[in-house]
């Protein structure tokens, strides 16, 4: 009789050497784009998806390199003190690795940096638990891009609807949801059935180092 897959006995030992070399490779990999590169950013995110962020991340490889992932690794690679920073200055860079973040190490000017990611934005249909950019309200009255089929659907979303003649009907006003709060579940569906942006996603540079010459400098706030 074969074996179950499912049961077969999996060896701790080479799972954690395995995860210990992915950290090691991330170390060096941000130590050798720190030589390579003129500055380091730190950037935070919001909403982000993995393909907006990809295609971004792809137009600006010639000049750039980005590392997402486990801050702690990130904060190894580049010191979290005086005594174990790779370059001068690098630890307060490192202790701005909070929460959604990541780096950016590139070549190109400050201002070009700034501006590109002032620029990014990524519209995507709302997600649970993202932030809602504006307040969505549907009035009183048939709902003309709903079919009729979909009337259960929305009932259960708890929208007032009926069929009136075979046309969706909203009963009263709804509000689907308010800018700057969280989407509920059904917040999001409906909102996706209604073809409206729930969400935004955002990319921001907080600090930066560069160095020239063999010092660093300091062109944004730390």
């Amino acid at each position: 009789m074969p074996k179950s897959k499912r049961n077969r006995p999996v060896t701790l030992s080479k799972t954690k050497k395995k995860g210990k070399e992915h950290k090691e490779n991330v170390v060096n990999s941000i130590r050798d784009a720190v030589e390579k590169y003129e500055s380091v950013y730190v950037f935070a995110f919001e909403n982000m998806r993995n393909l907006k962020f990809k295609e971004f991340r792809e137009r600006l490889k010639s000049s750039s390199r980005f590392f997402l992932g486990s801050n702690k690794v990130m904060q190894v690679a580049l010191g979290r003190s005086v005594a174990d920073e790779i370059r001068p200055g690098l630890h307060k860079i490192s202790k701005r690795l909070h929460g959604d973040s990541g780096l950016c190490l590139t070549s190109l000017p400050k201002e070009d940096v700034e501006r590109l990611f002032d620029k990014y934005e990524d519209y995507d249909f709302a997600r649970t638990g993202s932030t809602a950019i504006e307040k969505v309200e549907l009035k009183a009255g048939p709902l003309d891009q709903f079919t009729h089929e979909m009337e259960p659907f929305l009932r259960k979303q708890g929208m007032p609807v009926r069929l009136n003649k075979g046309i969706v009907e909203l009963v009263s006003d709804f509000v689907v949801c308010e800018e700057g709060k969280a989407l509920s579940p059904e917040s999001a569906r409906i909102l996706k059935s209604v073809y409206n942006h729930g969400s935004v996603a955002h990319l921001s540079c907080s600090v930066s180092l560069g160095h020239q010459d063999g010092y660093l400098q300091t062109p944004l706030n730390i």
